[in-house]
């Protein structure tokens, strides 16, 4: 797949994918955006999403935000918990738990965001992503009228690579405002619509999902996985996605990947049943 979706050949020649990336009908004013989070061992950065959510509560449009996650994750569901708490009147918290294998493979949480979804606009994100005070505001004057069923968002700030025990990461006060004001930021352009800069038409996101119809993007793994399904998503919908100009959006950058080197416990229970397979061996 990741051949094929190299451009060998267009999608739709294997795939229903859709024929044209300009709709004729443009869309109008977003009423309700999703935004959709994975988080896997990461609540350290997902408390900052969290908080720049909190702290830039849109006025003129509905969010609803969507975390994947696994009970396993003690911080990420803890910190989940403790967020359903704060009721605000234009963000809907909504905390989807699945078997750590699922979570472990991006795709599967973001296709059953994609088919299920009731909002305007699906914005796949990861959890380092923050937003600012201007991210709403010039993200719904952005996508009215926008006819290209995918975007994303061109310029960014970004932190340098940030240590693991960096204070931004270790610190237990926090405040996402502050991240993006200091010295290591830096602006950053994207060339196209990957990772945790997605965002695509609702219509679109129900009829063809996010990578539904490939087999290998759907199924459970033991481990966080390259996603390299990115790239297979935009030649599905036969774009690298127009850029649009999103204030106030950043990200923060770090070392460490704590989701690789962390094992699921359904990589401890593997381990432990080949001791018990060792032990009637041996005998």
């Amino acid at each position: 797949m990741r051949f094929a979706a190299s451009g060998l050949m267009p999608a739709n020649w294997l795939f229903d994918a859709p024929r044209e990336v300009n709709l004729e009908q443009p869309a109008g004013t977003p009423e309700t955006i999703e935004i959709v989070s994975h988080c896997w061992n990461y609540a350290h950065l997902l408390q900052y999403q969290i908080q720049s959510l909190i702290e830039n509560e849109p006025a003129d449009v509905r969010v609803i935000y969507t975390v994947f996650y696994a009970p396993e994750d003690a911080k990420t569901t803890k910190l989940l918990r403790s967020t359903e708490k704060n009721r605000l009147k234009n963000i809907e918290w909504n905390f989807i738990p699945l078997d750590a294998p699922d979570l472990m493979r991006r795709a599967i949480g973001r296709n059953k965001a994609a088919k299920s979804t009731v909002a305007d606009w699906i914005w796949f994100t990861d959890c380092d992503l923050l937003f600012g005070k201007d991210t709403f505001p010039s993200l719904v004057e952005e996508l009215t009228g926008q006819d290209n069923i995918l975007v994303f968002p061109e310029t960014v700030l970004r932190t340098s690579l940030l240590d693991k025990n960096d204070e931004l990461l270790c610190a237990e006060r926090f405040s996402a405002s502050d991240c993006m004001e200091r010295d290591c930021v830096k602006s950053h352009q994207f060339e196209k619509a990957t990772g945790p800069v997605q965002i695509v038409r609702g219509d679109v996101a129900r009829k063809y999902g996010y990578c539904d119809q490939i087999r290998c993007y759907q199924q459970p793994k033991e481990r966080w996985v390259k996603t390299y399904e990115d790239r297979t998503f935009r030649w599905l919908l036969g774009t690298h996605g127009q850029p649009i100009e999103v204030e106030g959006v950043g990200i923060i950058r770090h070392v460490e990947k704590g989701r690789y080197h962390k094992r699921s416990p359904f990589s401890k229970l593997r381990e432990a049943n080949r001791k018990v397979k060792d032990k009637l061996l041996a005998r």
